[in-house]
């Protein structure tokens, strides 16, 4: 059986918890780590949910919030739903006869 694994990024609530309301909040902290990051990548990172994030700034966010990685991203794996399939014909599509094109034949001009 298949596994269905998701995950939420929950930097904006950490943030939140440590009185930082905006994303120009995070620029002075992560620049004192050694992370230099233009304000329209700290605003990404705090407003969207990341693909990928490199290590050195999950570190200096861990640092910064005094937290572990788990704190910053929620996971969640669960067993997928089986597909349903078709067992059998059954339904209207079982009673239309199948649509076949009809050749063309190309004729010279008479």
């Amino acid at each position: 059986m298949k596994r269905q694994v998701s995950y939420q990024w929950r930097l904006r609530e950490t943030m939140a918890a440590h009185g930082m309301f905006t994303a120009t909040d995070l620029a002075q902290p992560l620049a004192d780590r050694g992370i230099t990051l233009s304000s329209v990548q700290i605003w990404r990172l705090a407003t969207h949910t990341p693909e990928r994030l490199s290590m050195p700034v999950l570190a200096a966010l861990c640092d910064i919030f005094d937290c572990t990685p788990a704190d910053l991203i929620a996971t969640k794996a669960e067993n997928a739903v089986p597909r349903r399939t078709a067992t059998g014909d059954t339904g209207p599509a079982a009673q239309v006869a199948p649509i076949r094109p009809k050749r063309a034949r190309i004729r010279p001009d008479q």
